[in-house]
C-alpha cells in the first residue's frame, strides 16, 4: 500500500510540475475568457488520502451541503463503492466525525434493512459527475440519484427503473456524530418531518439538534417507519426512521426538498416556503450561478488546464464554509442554547479557528468581505450570548478542538481589515477577557484555559496527557505549542488595543507577546517544553520534542510572525538563521528536484505530526514557514519552497495536502498562487512572492476596496523564470516584500518582472516585514 501511494502520488506530481512548468497562455484567451469558471472545478479533489472534501451539493456558505456517505468517518471516501446514503450536512476537510445527519437512499423492492451498511447500494465513478451545486451518480439498482441545493435547503432528484416498488428510506437514526436521539413523523402523503440530535467531534461535546422537513413532488403510495430493526408499514412515527414508496410505472422521476433548521421545526419549515416550491432543474441552475459569481472575483490567465483546474477547485473549496445559521426568518440557536435573531446580518456557524485564522479568514476578507463582516458579527453575539468567544464551534455547540487562541488573531483581522464598524469596542471587549481570565465553571468553553500559568509563569507548563475539565482538548497538554499560540494572539491584541486608544492594554499585551522567549532553550536553540518546576522537558532533540500539538519543534519554531527579528537574534543571527530554513526545507535536494523533495523529503501523510525535522506542508503550524525566508534577506527562497509545495496540489481525488480543514488548505494554494499571502495573521500584513499565472484580476468590494479591483501581473512566469526581478505597484517601484491592506486598496496593479535567476530585489533589511512592537 505504501509504495502503491507513493507512485500515485508522484504521478500525480508530475501532472502538477508539468502544470507549472508549461509555457504561458496553453488555453487559447479566448477560450480561458468565455469558458464558464464551473466547469474548471472539480468537486472530487480531495476525497482520497484523507483530504476529507465531500463531492455533493451546497452553494456558497450553505447551511446545507448534500452529499454521499460511503462509510468514511467524515463521509466520503473516493476509494469505497457503496453509498450509504445522501445526507445533509458535511463539513470540507475536517478530520473527525462530524455532521452525515439524514441520509437518504433510494430503493426498489421491500424494505427489510434498517442498517444502512447493509441497505448501501454499490455504485462505479465512472457513473459519477459532480460540478459546483450538482452531484449526480447511478447506482447499481438501476437508480439515477441526483443532488443540488440552496442555502437552506438540499434537492433530491431519483429516476427509478419502471416499478410499483420505488422506496425513498429517510434514515433519521443514523449520522455520523454519535446520535443521542432522533424522531421522525410522516405529516401527510408528500411530507416528512425529522429531529435529529447528536454529539461529538474529535472529542464528546454537548447535544445539538438538526429539525428538517421533507416535501415531495408527488404524493406517497404507501409509508412505514422504523424503529431498530423492526419495521412497521402504515405507521406515521418512528424514532429510526421512515420509508416512502411510489409507483414509478408511468413517471419515472421523484423530487423532494428537504429544509434544515437548527432551532426547531417551524424553522425549518419556514425554511422550506423561503426556498421550496422549485423545480430540481431550477435550484441547480440558481447554484450555479451563485457559484459562478463568487469564482468569477478571481479571473487568472495563462497556466496549463491542469494548473487552473486545481487552482479554480481550491477556490471554490475556500468559499464553503463558515455555514449560515440563521433561518429565513433571522432565528438561530447560540451557543447559550436559546433562540436569537439576526437583526440586519446572517448568523454563521462552523468555525475551525485553529485552522483557518492563518489562512482562510484573510482570503474571505479579501474576495468576500461583507460575508465576513457577519462571519465576526455572529463570533461576537457568540461571546455575548454564551459569555465566551468560541474556540473551535460547531453548529450551536462549542467542541473545544485544538488549542491556542485562534479567536484573537480571527477577530483582530476583521477588525484592521475594516470589517467591524460599529463593533470595535464590543469585539475588544470579549478579547480582552478571552486573553485575560478563564471561563467560569458552568461554561461549556475552555478559552485559555492555561491563563492562569501563562500570566504568573510567562508560558504555559507542559503536563502530559492533561486532560481539561469540560471536553476538548487542553492547552497544558501542550504547554508548548499553546504558548506560542498565546504569545501571537496577544501580539495581534495588542495592535487592537493601541489602534483604539488602550494604551496601557497595549503596552501589556506587547510585553506578553514576547513570551515566546521563555521557551527558548540556548543548548538546542529551539523553542522547547517547560514543566511546572520551569525545566525544560522532553527529548533533547526537537525532531523528537514534546508539548507541541500536531508538531514538533522544528515546524514550531518560525510560528513567531509578531517578532521575526527577535527569532532572529535568538538563533543567532540571519547566517544561522538562513542555514536553518534551508536544511528544514531540505533546499539543496529541493534546488535539484523541487517535486520529488516535496514528496519524498518533506512530511509525508495527512497525520505525520511528530518525529520530523523537515516542514509540513500537509498541517497547518508551518504553513506560513516558507515566507520566513522574506524577513531573513532571502526572498528568492520563498518562492522556491512556495512553488515546490504548490506542486503537492493536483486535480486528482488524492491532490489536496492534509484535511482541508473547511478551506485552510485551499486558501494557501490561492493566495500563494496569486503571490499575496498573510504573514502575520491578525494583523493586515500581505507578503510577496512569484505568482503562477501571467495575470490575476481580483473583482473587489468597492465598500472596503475604493478601486474595485486589483491586477496583479507576471508575464512570462514558469518553473524556468520563477524568480523577481522587480516590482511595480501603480507603475512606480516596489523594493518591499510586503504590502498592507492599506497598500491594496490604493492599488490597481501589481506588477512583477520574472527571470531565470535570483535578484538583489527585496534583500533589503528595510524590505522585510516590520516586526510588531
Amino acid at each position: 500500500m505504501r509504495w502503491t501511494r507513493r507512485l500515485r502520488l508522484c504521478v500525480a506530481g508530475a501532472v502538477a510540475v508539468s502544470a507549472l512548468s508549461a509555457a504561458p497562455g496553453t488555453a487559447p484567451a479566448a477560450e480561458q475568457r468565455d469558458a464558464r469558471l464551473t466547469d474548471l472545478v472539480n468537486p472530487f479533489i480531495g476525497t482520497a488520502n484523507e483530504g476529507n472534501t465531500f463531492p455533493g451539493a451546497a452553494v456558497p456558505f450553505g447551511m446545507v451541503q448534500l452529499s454521499p456517505d460511503t462509510g468514511h468517518s467524515t463521509g466520503y471516501d473516493y476509494a469505497h463503492s457503496r453509498v450509504r446514503g445522501f445526507s445533509l450536512v458535511h463539513l470540507s476537510g475536517v478530520g473527525c466525525r462530524l455532521g452525515g445527519d439524514l441520509p437518504v437512499l433510494p430503493t426498489t423492492g421491500d424494505v427489510t434493512q434498517t442498517d444502512n451498511a447493509k441497505y448501501a447500494a454499490g455504485f462505479r465513478h465512472a457513473d459519477e459527475t459532480a460540478s459546483p451545486g450538482y452531484y449526480r451518480v447511478g447506482l447499481d439498482s438501476g437508480i439515477r440519484a441526483e443532488l443540488t441545493a440552496s442555502t437552506r435547503t438540499g434537492v433530491q432528484r431519483y429516476t427509478f427503473p419502471a416499478t410499483d416498488k420505488a422506496n425513498v428510506l429517510i434514515d433519521a437514526g443514523q449520522a455520523l456524530h454519535r446520535m443521542v436521539a432522533s424522531k421522525v413523523e410522516i405529516l401527510d402523503d408528500h411530507t416528512v418531518r425529522t429531529a435529529v440530535t447528536g454529539r461529538g467531534f474529535c472529542k464528546d461535546t454537548l447535544p445539538y439538534t438538526v429539525h428538517t422537513i421533507t416535501r415531495f413532488d408527488r404524493p406517497f403510495t404507501a409509508y412505514g417507519t422504523w424503529d431498530g430493526a423492526t419495521v412497521t408499514p402504515g405507521s406515521r412515527t418512528g424514532r429510526g426512521g421512515a420509508y416512502l414508496r411510489f409507483d414509478t410505472t408511468g413517471d419515472r422521476t421523484v423530487e423532494a426538498t428537504t429544509a434544515l433548521s437548527y432551532v426547531d421545526a417551524a424553522g425549518a419549515a419556514g425554511n422550506l416556503r423561503a426556498e421550496g416550491g422549485r423545480s430540481f432543474d431550477t435550484v441547480r441552475a440558481a447554484a450555479g450561478r451563485a457559484w459562478e459569481e463568487r469564482l468569477a472575483d478571481v479571473r487568472a490567465h495563462g497556466g496549463a488546464d491542469s494548473l487552473r483546474r486545481t487552482f479554480y477547485s481550491a477556490l471554490y473549496r475556500a468559499f464553503l464554509a463558515p455555514n449560515v445559521g440563521s433561518d429565513a426568518d433571522g432565528r438561530y440557536t447560540g451557543f447559550d442554547r436559546r433562540v436569537h435573531r439576526a437583526d440586519g446580518f446572517t448568523y454563521y456557524q462552523n468555525w475551525s479557528l485553529w485552522d483557518t485564522y492563518r489562512t482562510q479568514t484573510q482570503f474571505l476578507a479579501l474576495l468576500a468581505p461583507a460575508d465576513s463582516r457577519d462571519m465576526a458579527i455572529s463570533v461576537i453575539r457568540v461571546a455575548e450570548e454564551s459569555g465566551w468567544l468560541p474556540k473551535w464551534g460547531y453548529g450551536t455547540v462549542e467542541t473545544n478542538v485544538m488549542t491556542g487562541d485562534p479567536v484573537t488573531p480571527f477577530l483582530t483581522n476583521a477588525y484592521h481589515q475594516g470589517l467591524l464598524h460599529g463593533y470595535e469596542e464590543r469585539a475588544y471587549r470579549a478579547l480582552r477577557r478571552n486573553a485575560d481570565e478563564l471561563p467560569p465553571a458552568d461554561s461549556p468553553a475552555v478559552g485559555r484555559d492555561g491563563v492562569r500559568d501563562y500570566l504568573a509563569r510567562g508560558y504555559v507548563p507542559y503536563v502530559k496527557g492533561h486532560e481539561p475539565p469540560k471536553s476538548g482538548h487542553s492547552d497544558y497538554a501542550f504547554g508548548a505549542s499553546a504558548t506560542l499560540e498565546y504569545a501571537l494572539s496577544d501580539a495581534m491584541l495588542a495592535q487592537m488595543a493601541r489602534a483604539l486608544g488602550h494604551r496601557q492594554d497595549a503596552a501589556r499585551y506587547a510585553a506578553r507577546s514576547r513570551n515566546y522567549r521563555n521557551l527558548f532553550d540556548p543548548s538546542t536553540r529551539f523553542f522547547r517544553a517547560r514543566d511546572t518546576s520551569g525545566a525544560f522537558t522532553g527529548p533533547w532533540s526537537p525532531a523528537q520534542s514534546v508539548g507541541f500539538h500536531e508538531g514538533t519543534a522544528w515546524q514550531y519554531q518560525w510560528l513567531v510572525p509578531q517578532d521575526l527579528p527577535g527569532l532572529v537574534r535568538l538563533i543567532g543571527g540571519e547566517r544561522l538563521t538562513n542555514e536553518r530554513l534551508d536544511e528544514f526545507f531540505a533546499y539543496d535536494r529541493l534546488l535539484a528536484n523541487p517535486e520529488r523533495t516535496a514528496r519524498e523529503v518533506w512530511v509525508d501523510g495527512p497525520y505525520a505530526y511528530y518525529d520530523t525535522d523537515k516542514y509540513n506542508p500537509q498541517n497547518e503550524p508551518d504553513l506560513l514557514a516558507p515566507y520566513t525566508y522574506l524577513s531573513t534577506g532571502q526572498p528568492w527562497k520563498t518562492t522556491d519552497v512556495v512553488h515546490a509545495a504548490l506542486t503537492l496540489f493536483t486535480d486528482e481525488p488524492a491532490g489536496l495536502t492534509g484535511n482541508d480543514d473547511l478551506g485552510t488548505m485551499s486558501a494557501w494554494n490561492v493566495l500563494s498562487s496569486i503571490g499575496l499571502y498573510p504573514v502575520q495573521p491578525g494583523y493586515p500584513t500581505w507578503g510577496l512572492s512569484t505568482p503562477v499565472f501571467d495575470r490575476v484580476d481580483l473583482r473587489l468590494d468597492r465598500r472596503y476596496y475604493p478601486r474595485g479591483a486589483l491586477t496583479v501581473t507576471s508575464p512570462g512566469t514558469s518553473r524556468d523564470h520563477r524568480y523577481v526581478q522587480t516590482v511595480r505597484a501603480d507603475g512606480a517601484a516596489y523594493e518591499r516584500t510586503y504590502l498592507t491592506t492599506r497598500d491594496l486598496r490604493a492599488l490597481r496593479t501589481l506588477h512583477y518582472t520574472v527571470g531565470p535567476r535570483p535578484s538583489s530585489w527585496g534583500t533589503s533589511a528595510q524590505a522585510a516585514p516590520p516586526a510588531l512592537g
